[in-house]
């Protein structure tokens, strides 16, 4: 692709005062008060009268901001453009907005997870978010995991070094998804950079599991965690909030112990890497194998403390680097890699837990998504208006997940930064005639098919005369 024009014969100026760049927010935002957003933060939120006046419409703004692609308090200023005011009220100065999020206290945090928490049960009872339980996408599997938000500085309230040792923000996210959607975050918090990853996990799974019942949401729940989570409080959250559990048990000496005592006969070939399928057998042929054993979780605890279930085991040859070719060892040695589920054998084989449970690293995408957007920084020096910014973020994620849906097609279960660019982020131009406002998109916009499919979603088609 090359200039049309010479370089002589090229200018610019920025003076065109009826042109938005993201035309997309129109729909969304749309949405997004169809949803109850700004009466919901009016409702809920008391921040003090001086910062908070409008706390709906400051809301919204940061929210708006951060579905166009703002990653700091001063992108907030791509909701102040050409007009945009003459198509939102609420556009707000980023100078605003940052006032607004430090007058935050933890008080206020909560009240917003309150609003976040009822905007997505509205999103998802106007919006097939979890679509419809059919087959093997009958579970409702909901991930949770933690993920550090790197940050510079010792200003930051609350950074520390945790587990990726880098200085840093724990947030906490619980995820829910079924096999054939794309994921919607049903539970966020923010933690010091040095918390545990299981700390406090018993009550934010409990909260997530009860967000994700108000949506009225149909089928079995699934809660898969890793290794770090497996604890008698997280697990018996999970089954007290009515669902099943698999997590990813340490190594430890019980289990150890447990795997020693599977017959060589019960091990499985599954589809893994490089697994060829042979179809005179009707099997794989592949290095990793599955078995399963009866397995009670937290045995050293009281008997009412211990969760029955099942230990399914995958395991994979040692490769060793030290082997001569044509002199193999005397014996083969093997990778473990085992979980714990709850889930009756008769409703998911060993190959099957298998299976679902590696899946569970679909909320990594998630982790990724928020941080090639809002979560690319935590833009301020106060813990609580960085965990203010946390629930806006992830507000503006589902929000952007449900104009996918609507939108059809691949944006079901695009990334959110896919749907930012050929939905949102479309230029237009503002032209009023008789009251009405009409937005002049570009001609031939590839994606203008999906995009009419999100506005007429939102907006009903005009009366007939």
């Amino acid at each position: 692709m090359l200039v049309s024009h010479t370089r002589a014969a090229v200018s610019v100026s920025f003076d065109e005062e009826n042109l938005v760049s993201p035309v997309g927010l129109v729909p969304v935002m749309r949405l997004a008060e169809d949803a109850g957003l700004h009466s919901l933060a009016d409702e809920w939120l008391s921040v003090p009268t001086d910062k908070g006046a409008n706390a709906g419409l400051k809301v919204a703004a940061l929210v708006a901001g951060m579905v166009a692609g703002a990653d700091s308090i001063d992108d907030m200023a791509v909701l102040r453009h050409g007009g945009m005011k003459k198509a939102f009220t609420g556009c707000y100065a980023p100078s605003t907005l940052g006032s607004f999020l430090r007058s935050f206290t933890f008080g206020h945090v909560k009240q917003l997870d309150a609003v976040a928490s009822r905007f997505l049960v509205n999103l998802a009872r106007t919006v097939p978010l979890f679509g419809a339980p059919s087959g093997d996408a009958e579970f409702v599997f909901v991930d949770v995991d933690d993920t550090i938000i790197e940050v510079h500085g010792h200003l930051k309230q609350g950074s520390g070094y945790g587990y990726s040792k880098v200085r840093g923000l724990n947030a906490v996210l619980a995820t829910a998804s079924r096999e054939d959607t794309a994921p919607v975050i049903i539970g966020q918090r923010l933690r010091k950079g040095a918390a545990n990853s299981a700390r406090g996990a018993n009550k934010f799974v409990t909260e997530a599991l009860g967000t994700l019942k108000r949506t009225g949401v149909t089928g079995p729940v699934v809660c898969r965690f890793d290794s770090a989570y497996y604890g008698h409080p997280t697990i018996s959250a999970a089954l007290a909030g009515g669902a099943d559990v698999t997590v990813t048990v340490p190594m430890n000496k019980a289990v150890k112990r447990t795997i020693t005592q599977i017959p060589e006969d019960a091990w499985t070939p599954i589809k893994y890497t490089n697994a060829i399928y042979d179809e005179d057998t009707q099997a794989w042929v592949s290095v990793a194998e599955v078995a399963e054993i009866p397995f009670t979780a937290f045995s050293s605890k009281k008997k009412a403390e211990q969760v029955p279930g099942r230990l399914v085991v995958r395991r994979i040859p040692e490769l060793n680097p030290k082997a001569i070719p044509g002199q193999p060892t005397l014996f083969e040695a093997y990778r473990f890699h085992s979980f714990f589920t709850t889930i009756d054998g008769a409703t998911l084989d060993a190959v099957a837990a298998d299976k679902v449970h590696r899946k569970h690293a679909r909320i990594e995408q998630v982790n990724a998504d928020l941080k090639d957007s809002a979560l690319a920084h935590l833009p301020s020096g106060k813990f609580a208006a960085n965990s203010a910014w946390l629930v806006a973020a992830v507000m503006a994620y589902n929000l952007t997940r449900t104009a996918g849906v609507l939108a059809a097609g691949q944006f079901a279960k695009a990334r959110t930064g896919t749907i930012r660019r050929k939905i949102i982020n479309v230029p237009a131009r503002i032209a009023s005639s008789a009251r009405r406002q009409q937005f002049h998109l570009p001609e031939s916009w590839p994606w203008q098919e999906a995009w009419e499919n999100l506005f007429t979603a939102t907006h009903a088609p005009p009366q007939t005369a």
